[in-house]
């Protein structure tokens, strides 16, 4: 939720409730919808309510580290240059953890779609 330096992270009682409480429910729901896609107690649940969301979640995901690998092609073509106060950070060596992040998400956001997909379809047989 905070990317960066964690001592930057605002530190008021809203922010904390929703960057780490809400931010963890949510990450909690979202393990248990992408279980219930596979397990076979999900199969008690109408396949609407697990694939849609996991669709949409698909979706995001899959956008949110594309979206990643574009920016950096913009950067890396100098069609795009970095704004004066995200340049030390994208100049960091840690900057290169992005990479794997950002697979990251592209990757669980198409295995999350292709698992919603086949729900949906063993669900109309």
């Amino acid at each position: 939720m905070f990317p960066g330096d964690f001592a930057t992270a605002p530190q008021g009682n809203t922010e904390a409730l929703i960057g780490y409480w809400v931010m963890g429910a949510v990450a909690v729901c979202g393990a248990v919808l992408s279980l219930a896609l596979v397990r076979p107690w999900g199969r008690r649940v109408p396949a609407g309510l697990i694939a849609v969301p996991a669709g949409i979640a698909a979706i995001g995901m899959t956008l949110w580290g594309f979206t990643y690998f574009a920016m950096q092609y913009l950067l890396a073509a100098e069609r795009v240059v970095s704004s004066p106060a995200f340049a030390a950070k994208d100049a960091h060596p840690q900057a290169a953890w992005g990479l794997f992040w950002y697979s990251l998400f592209l990757l669980w956001g198409i295995t999350l779609g292709i698992a919603a997909w086949q729900r949906l379809r063993s669900a109309r047989r």
